[in-house]
């Protein structure tokens, strides 16, 4: 019997009890406020719903599953449109109501497949608008903008503070790739395991609508790939192949003095220490390529202003001002697998190896990993 009912569950990943509470706050707030927002907008009216069921069902997807295509901005506000516009017309048009519906229902689909903004709750919109009585049907074509866009368009916007300020990335959208170099080579996490070609035909040939982003999709496989490499990787730490007598810089060090400091020692990087000697940022070459206007210091205030718009920094400006904060880290005793999927995934040349109270005690560079590689292909510790 047990078998039997683990087989009708759904096999999902596991979701922490604070990701539960963050999801139930978010609709909890999203659908009272929505709600409220309702009240004061159509006041006293009785003839205008404050809140539509099919809400509810919006709530679900943007605040527990704001990653889903289903859950995006142009989803929620082009289906839930489309969708009251649709069922309004078949209404309108055919006089029996279940045929009314069922054409609401396949029409809507059909159109928001073809947009692209397919959104489930937009199916309990059609249906209101074709089964929701008097009251709805004598609002006509205003169904469209209240209460549809109104609660959507309400309802959207809580999701766009709250998950946000709850640390979800919405809209989501695939982070950009940190190792673009903008020439045909690919990055290299991408030059492992399958290609993204490979992904786009195998998707074609899979043929049906996935409920994943195609990029995270990608972004999942080769996590997976490298951590299957970190399995295979052996026994290698990163203290057995970092730089122990690390050249260093403090915030306030000047820009020119960083750059004296590399060319000085040929080194590309300084990790950046702060008064309690813990790592607070590091600066490397391209920091002082892309981020230090080398023509020359501005000589008045707007000049700095545009300056300091532009992104970038004065030559006789600070490290502090040009260097990367928080930096991505490594730990001693972190297996030299899991060093080089950060390098990978990050598109990093050096990691700055830190003790569990963020001090410094070595840097790992590209050129370590390569060494520590030949090394256990030779059987040398």
């Amino acid at each position: 019997m047990r078998p039997m009912l683990r087989r009708l569950l759904p096999d999902t990943p596991p979701v922490t009890g604070r990701e539960r509470l963050r999801a139930s706050t978010g609709a909890l707030l999203g659908i009272l406020i929505t709600g409220l927002i309702g009240s004061l907008a159509i006041g006293p009216d009785p003839s205008l719903p404050a809140l539509i069921a099919p809400m509810g069902a919006s709530a679900v997807l943007l605040f527990a599953v704001p990653v889903s295509p289903l859950a995006q901005p142009w989803s929620i506000i082009g289906g839930n449109t489309i969708a009251a516009l649709v069922g309004v017309a078949a209404a309108a048009i055919v006089p029996n109501p279940f045929a009314a519906a069922a054409l609401a229902i396949g029409i809507s689909i059909g159109l928001m497949m073809t947009l692209r903004c397919l959104h489930p709750p937009s199916g309990a919109i059609a249906l209101t608008a074709v089964l929701g009585g008097p009251a709805i049907h004598d609002l006509g074509y205003a169904f469209v903008i209240w209460p549809v866009l109104g609660n959507s368009f309400a309802l959207l916007a809580l999701a766009l503070i709250f998950n946000n300020v709850t640390g979800r990335r919405y809209p989501h959208r695939a982070l950009p790739a940190s190792t673009d170099h903008g020439t045909k080579d690919p990055a290299p996490i991408q030059r492992i395991g399958f290609s993204s070609d490979d992904l786009d035909e195998v998707l074609k040939e899979y043929d049906a609508f996935l409920d994943v982003d195609r990029d995270d999709l990608e972004t999942i496989l080769r996590r997976t790939e490298l951590r299957s490499y970190r399995r295979r990787g052996g026994d290698l730490s990163c203290d057995s192949f970092m730089s122990r007598d690390v050249v260093t810089a403090s915030p306030a060090m000047s820009v020119l003095d960083a750059q004296k400091l590399m060319q000085s020692h040929h080194i590309k990087a300084l990790p950046v220490i702060g008064q309690d000697a813990k790592v607070i940022g590091i600066v490397t070459q391209t920091d002082l390529f892309d981020k230090v206007n080398w023509v020359g210091a501005p000589s008045n205030l707007v000049a700095r202003i545009l300056l300091a718009v532009s992104g970038k920094a004065e030559p006789r400006g600070t490290v502090e001002t040009i260097m990367t904060s928080p930096v991505t880290t490594a730990q001693p005793d972190m297996p030299l697998a899991e060093a080089i999927i950060r390098f990978a995934e990050n598109g990093l040349h050096y990691l700055p190896v830190i003790t569990g109270d963020n001090r410094l005690v070595g840097i790992l560079s590209q050129s370590d990993v390569l060494i520590a590689m030949l090394a256990d292909r030779d059987g040398r510790p």
